[in-house]
């Protein structure tokens, strides 16, 4: 009895050791396959361009706060800078400088553009953004984060960027 159950146990792992490694799933999860691509891929894939200008460098083409308004910086990194412009204390804008030369269609909006501000082609980008494209490579955008900040308070801050100085970048 000894010897058979010994026998039954022998083949049972036998079976578990043939049957187990077939049970295995050797396709990869989708992150793990995502995560090869982008490995694959190197530097290929890159999101910001290494031609982009330096964030820091836009700091200084922004309008300056006044009475009413306090402009923050909120983010910079190379190809971006961006602002929130308070009133009272209360958010009602953000104000951004994107270099398109690390995402190219951005300037797609600005190609049947009939206004301009400064000189720059301008767009509307949604119902609550207003963008120029200066220089033909850098996208200055006000976008309202409160319902009483208008198209033209939105047009009236994108003229008060210092677009010359910002097209001397290019």
């Amino acid at each position: 009895m000894k010897k058979l159950s010994r026998l039954i146990i022998g083949f049972s792992l036998a079976c578990l050791l043939v049957i187990l490694p077939a049970c295995g799933n050797d396709t990869p999860s989708r992150f793990e396959g995502a995560q090869q691509e982008s490995i694959d891929a190197g530097s290929r894939n890159t999101a910001v361009s290494t031609d982009a200008e330096e964030g820091s460098s836009f700091n200084r083409f922004f309008p300056v706060s006044d009475e009413s308004y306090e402009r923050v910086f909120t983010q910079e990194k190379d190809g971006f800078v961006e602002a929130v412009l308070k009133e009272s204390g209360q958010n009602v804008a953000t104000l951004g400088v994107f270099d398109t030369i690390s995402n190219p269609s951005a300037k797609d909006d600005f190609v049947d553009s009939q206004e301009q501000i400064g000189g720059y082609p301008l767009a509307q980008k949604g119902s609550r953004a207003t963008a120029v494209l200066v220089a033909d490579r850098f996208q200055v955008t006000v976008r309202s984060m409160d319902d009483s900040f208008t198209v033209a308070d939105r047009e009236a801050w994108l003229a008060k960027f210092d677009l010359n100085g910002l097209a001397s970048l290019n």
